[in-house]
């Protein structure tokens, strides 16, 4: 890198800045907590808990935003500044510094181009996920399970907790259904766009004649609604159907059939819960899991409309993304068209340059 690469590379930072600065509009984020500290010195205030809770977690998230906008903005102008001034002194080794850490401060501000980007009614939600294997048998239900322990170790990555809902074995190997709670912040923003058909090509391990196999599964993605959000399910429009819970996912193996599952007729969405002995938990866990992917189908379905989307089929030409291991290693996503070969690390839940991709590259359509 030379003067010129770095003087351009600070004029693209901080025009990026000004943008972040005018989508967080930090004045504002500073008067809504100058409010929110007025409220909090009123004690009629903490007699509604609900409400406290609610501004609580509302004040926490702009603190956060708030900070990392300024750590970012920070770094940008003491970057410009320390630079002009080693220019003016002749600071070749201040110069040099400065080139080697331009990477870290690229990083730093695509960091919070992604924040700004996170920051839909839903973003900040835990994210409710299902992974269904598509038609092939073994192959896609190992596929599911590969997917499964992606998720996971990305969650790990993050420090964020997973608890699975449901999670029915496969015949031979790998799974044939299974539902899982991702906690964390901004769970729901991030997963969001893993929601869709996932491919994998590749020398299938269960082929005596090791043949190149195509395997899809869909995974699908719903925000945790908060109790605020109404959907109103009627008994007629459900129909409730109790088993007995099996498996790796749930806690226990029950000799009572204490799992649940709810079909919402209108629709044909089905949601599983067996992760609780009591059929009550488990049943109010599945209607939770219900109201959460019909008001992602809300979403999905405006989106639809304003795009001229119709809903995919699991299985060929309707994938987001391919993971190709043979003949060449791959990962390949349609919508940002971005193409990475650590395919191991990414299946070993490396997946944050990916999602950030497609998040990026949807804000620019």
């Amino acid at each position: 890198m030379d003067n010129y690469e770095y003087t351009e590379l600070l004029k693209t930072l901080r025009l990026k800045m000004d943008n972040i600065t005018g989508v967080v509009e930090p004045k504002k984020i500073q008067l809504r907590l100058s409010e929110i500290k007025k409220m909090e010195n009123d004690q009629e205030f903490w007699n509604d808990a609900t409400n406290a809770a609610k501004i609580q977690k509302e004040k926490t998230q702009l603190l956060r935003k708030l900070d990392k906008y300024t750590i970012a903005n920070d770094a940008v102008n003491d970057a410009t500044e320390l630079y002009e001034m080693a220019k003016e002194e002749s600071d070749e080794e201040t110069v040099k510094t400065l080139y080697q850490d331009a990477p870290t401060l690229e990083d730093q501000i695509r960091a919070m181009e992604i924040e700004v980007l996170l920051s839909g009614q839903s973003d900040a939600s835990n994210a409710i996920v299902s992974i269904h294997p598509g038609a092939g048998g073994t192959e896609s239900q190992d596929w599911a399970e590969m997917l499964l322990r992606m998720y996971k170790r990305w969650a790990e990555r993050r420090g964020f907790n997973i608890e699975v809902l449901d999670y029915q074995n496969g015949e031979e190997a790998g799974i044939k259904d299974v539902s899982f709670i991702v906690k964390g912040e901004n769970a729901y923003g991030y997963l969001k766009v893993e929601n869709g058909i996932h491919r994998l090509v590749r020398i299938s391990p269960f082929d005596s004649n090791a043949k190149r196999h195509t395997s899809f599964s869909s995974v699908m993605v719903s925000p945790e609604i908060d109790d605020d959000i109404d959907i109103v399910i009627e008994d007629k429009d459900i129909r409730i159907d109790t088993y007995r819970a099996s498996g790796a996912g749930g806690q226990h193996v029950n000799k009572t059939e204490s799992a649940i599952r709810i079909t919402h007729i209108a629709t044909n969405v089905v949601v599983q819960c067996q992760n609780d002995r009591s059929q009550h938990k488990n049943k109010a866990t599945a209607m939770k899991m219900l109201k959460s992917r019909l008001y992602e189908l809300e979403l999905e379905a405006q989106k639809a409309e304003k795009d001229g989307v119709l809903k995919s089929e699991i299985g060929w030409g309707h994938q987001i993304r391919s993971y190709v291991m043979q003949p060449y290693q791959q990962v390949k996503d349609t919508r940002s068209n971005e193409a990475l070969s650590n395919i191991s690390a990414i299946l070993d839940g490396d997946i944050d340059k990916m999602i950030e991709g497609v998040l990026i590259a949807q804000n620019r359509q």
